[in-house]
């Protein structure tokens, strides 16, 4: 039996667990739905929820998956017997899904950030009406571009835990982070600045719409990689005396503090633009595809730095969410069906990019993948219909599982044991009853909270 490889320093795991959190949600997602509910009192939710459901909910994952160091399959079953093993399959599933049509979307970093170093140097041409939908038309070119992004994902992955995520991410996390504060740093010369901080931290209860509550506490558990195997993987090749609860405390604090930082580099242009709170764009696509670099050449000083910059900064982050997405693929075929990890990564990513040849192609290219629809009106093609299973179904459901053990299944001795937060007198800190206490109850009523929404009122978080 192989021995398992463990991450070489804690720097490795909180980078790596990082940039698995730190995706399009965050540069992307998050904006636009904190600006579509009103802004601070929809960010204070969302900040509450991600440390009593977030936060908690992590630490279960990474617990399972230090103990057993196992992959989520075999985790949930030396936990748990064969029974349970059935939610370890959800999740891979749930990453395979994810992988296949976030791979198309990140593979739109690239061109966007070609178009922008392009423009800087030769003068900004404001693309012609109806562009954006031809280009997402070229099936050819979405599937090279897909093409890309799984490639450079599974050359990482194909180097191993060491050599190829943790050597990969203690690059990309630095920069992007480095990339993240310059630009802040750039918005805060413009004169929107204080209309965004104003709109972002100043909480007005009345602003926020009922259906806002809940898509903060949706967002809160989706941002973080949770209910897909992710943090069960990354757990499993973390090291004995890592701190659990620190460690994880720490990578919600940085995705945290990376979406707070879009969404003030975005709201400071939005609000600098004349004219343009008004009539930013009706979808996530179009706010970060079309009306931001519209924006950046047009309206805003230092746009030409910006703007290319930027875009590698949302590559960036799509990388390294594609890196965790494939090695949960990898991990399983390693741990359950013994291959070497040579062999698990390349049908790991050919199967993924089967399934991102089908997203890419929905996109416009083939009509009967464009007009595919399961959930009904609304959510036509391949890619949105994909997108709606695993944000409205697979991830809360595999989440509400994961609460479920950890929090009443799982061996209390155990769980103590791992998260090792005992006071001098020998008994466990309050730290660890709250976390207690959020993963048995909270945690699961907010996630089934979700579930129900979607069920009943038919609510929408793709």
């Amino acid at each position: 039996m192989l021995t398992r490889e463990n991450w070489g320093s804690k720097i490795g795991f909180i980078l790596a667990a990082t940039g698995s959190a730190v995706g399009l949600g965050n540069l992307w997602k998050f904006p636009y739905i904190t600006w579509h509910n009103n802004g601070g009192a929809f960010v204070l939710i969302y900040l509450v929820s991600v440390v009593i459901i977030g936060w908690p909910i992590m630490m279960a994952e990474i617990l399972l998956g230090r103990h057993t160091s196992e992959s989520p399959v075999p985790a949930f079953e030396k936990a748990g017997g064969k029974g349970w093993s059935i939610v370890g399959w959800l999740g891979v599933f749930t990453g395979f899904v994810i992988l296949g049509y976030y791979s198309v979307i990140a593979g739109w970093t690239i061109t966007s950030f070609i178009s922008c170093a392009k423009w800087s140097f030769s003068g900004y041409v404001a693309p012609a009406s109806g562009a954006f939908g031809d280009f997402m038309a070229d099936g050819s070119l979405q599937i090279f571009l897909s093409f890309l992004f799984i490639a450079a994902t599974a050359i990482i992955i194909w180097r191993g835990i060491k050599e190829g995520i943790e050597k990969v991410t203690k690059i990309l996390m630095p920069i992007l982070f480095v990339i993240l504060v310059y630009l802040v740093m750039m918005v805060l010369f413009l004169p929107g600045r204080n209309a965004a901080f104003a709109f972002l931290f100043s909480p007005n209860f009345g602003e926020l719409p009922w259906e806002g509550v809940l898509e903060a506490v949706g967002h809160a558990f989706f941002t973080l990689s949770l209910g897909m195997g992710v943090m069960i993987t990354y757990g499993s090749y973390m090291r004995k005396e890592e701190s659990i609860a620190g460690n994880a405390a720490l990578v919600v604090f940085l995705d945290t503090f990376v979406a707070i930082c879009a969404c003030i580099i975005m709201y400071t242009i939005i609000f600098t633009a004349p004219g343009v709170k008004e009539s930013v764009s009706g979808s996530t696509v179009g706010m970060l595809f079309i009306t931001l670099p519209n924006l950046l050449y047009t309206e805003v000083p230092f746009g030409t730095i910006i703007a290319p910059i930027f875009y590698i900064l949302v590559a960036f982050a799509a990388l390294s969410s594609t890196i965790s997405l494939l090695e949960v693929i990898v991990s399983l075929f390693i741990d359950k069906l013994g291959m070497t990890r040579h062999a698990a990564t390349f049908i790991g990513a050919a199967a993924s990019f089967i399934v991102a040849i089908f997203s890419a192609l929905s996109l416009g290219a083939l009509s009967f993948l464009s007009n595919f629809s399961f959930f009904g009106k609304g959510k036509e093609g391949v890619l949105s219909t994909l997108d709606h299973l695993a944000a409205n179904w697979l991830l809360p459901v595999g989440g509400l599982f994961i609460t479920l053990f950890v929090g009443w299944r799982f061996d209390k001795k155990i769980c103590e044991n791992e998260i090792a937060l005992f006071g001098p007198d020998g008994n466990t800190t309050l730290t660890y009853k709250l976390f207690r206490f959020f993963l048995k109850f909270t945690a699961p009523i907010a996630i089934l909270a979700v579930i129900l929404a979607v069920i009943i009122m038919g609510k929408d978080f793709s």
